[in-house]
């Protein structure tokens, strides 16, 4: 690898070598970059559901609720339980949603003490064009490989997600 080849995590692993050369790195050197593009691609994600009034993890409501199909409508538990949040957090996030109008909380006509969400009108197309701008963000990052190179990509990391 030439030097204009290498980026931030070569240099601290250069680092690492010139101080512990016993240490065996490449698990930094993999995690290391999965972290940066987590975060750049966080940050990119952000900055483009903004533009909609809405957060990622307002986003992850709102397409969750979409992704669910018609009637667009899951229980608060079932969205905490698909986004992994406590039902304090969910609830600060339906609130804000609600109040925004972008979804509805009802109760559950099956359950005295349940509510169920649905996603509004103006939800669904927010939600539409959310994410496919949220896409053309992702498409964007990864047209530095080949369409064979996105696959093989995809499948490594699955693989590597499955056996964390």
């Amino acid at each position: 690898m030439t030097e204009a080849n290498k980026d931030a995590v070569d240099a601290i692993i250069d680092q690492w070598h010139a101080v512990r050369p016993d240490l065996e790195t490449a698990p930094m050197a993999v995690f290391g970059r999965i972290y940066r593009i987590s975060r750049s691609m966080g940050d990119a994600m952000e900055r483009a559901y903004a533009r909609y009034g809405i957060s990622r993890g307002e986003f992850d409501v709102v397409a969750t609720l979409r992704r669910s199909g018609a009637p667009y409508t899951l229980s608060p538990r079932q969205l905490s339980a698909t986004l992994m949040l406590t039902t304090g957090g969910m609830t600060g996030r339906l609130d804000k949603l609600e109040k925004a109008g972008l979804l509805s909380r009802r109760p559950d006509p099956h359950d005295r003490r349940g509510l169920q969400v649905t996603i509004t009108d103006r939800g669904l197309s927010l939600i539409d064009e959310a994410v496919a701008a949220g896409l053309e963000v992702q498409r964007a990052a990864l047209t530095g490989l080949e369409d064979e190179e996105v696959t093989a990509l995809t499948g490594l990391l699955r693989k590597l997600l499955a056996g964390v």
